[in-house]
């Protein structure tokens, strides 16, 4: 019984939504996704610590935030290290398991360790530039029962 459990969850298609469907706070979501900038983020460099044997200096994490959009809307995806490569300016990606962070009160695309970036043939759609979500700035407020 349990194994059928596993492989219902496993066969499970990917839902696919659109970039103005996107809310605050949410995650695990599915996406194709035109690139049309990508701009590198300066990351300060980690102040030197007394280094053991054991430890090797690590690299610095790079960082890009690039502007995604499909033909309802785009939004600032943060690409991290390995993900710099594929985010190239004209290219399409999918993002799978991707989530919103907050940054500065606006919203963020990213994915995560548990979440996937893969190049996808090149869409037919225009992105639509004049709706960006990250250009709306949201504030939390507390509610008192």
């Amino acid at each position: 019984m349990a194994t059928a459990a596993a492989a219902a969850a496993e066969k499970r298609k990917p839902v696919f939504i659109n970039v103005e469907e996107l809310k605050p706070g949410t995650n695990g979501h599915n996406l194709t996704v035109k690139i049309l900038d990508s701009k590198p983020v300066p990351v300060p460099k980690p102040r030197r610590a007394p280094m053991s044997l054991s430890q090797r200096p690590q690299r610095p994490p790079r960082i890009n935030e690039c502007l995604v959009g499909d033909e309802t809307g785009c939004i600032v995806f943060t690409a991290r290290n390995e993900q710099v490569d594929i985010m190239k300016p004209g290219a399409t990606v999918i993002l799978r398991n991707a989530k919103i962070d907050m940054f500065k009160g606006s919203m963020r695309l990213a994915v995560d360790k548990w979440g996937r970036v893969e190049v996808a043939e090149p869409a037919n759609f225009v992105v639509k530039e004049n709706n960006n979500l990250s250009l709306v700035e949201y504030e939390l407020v507390t509610v008192r029962a």
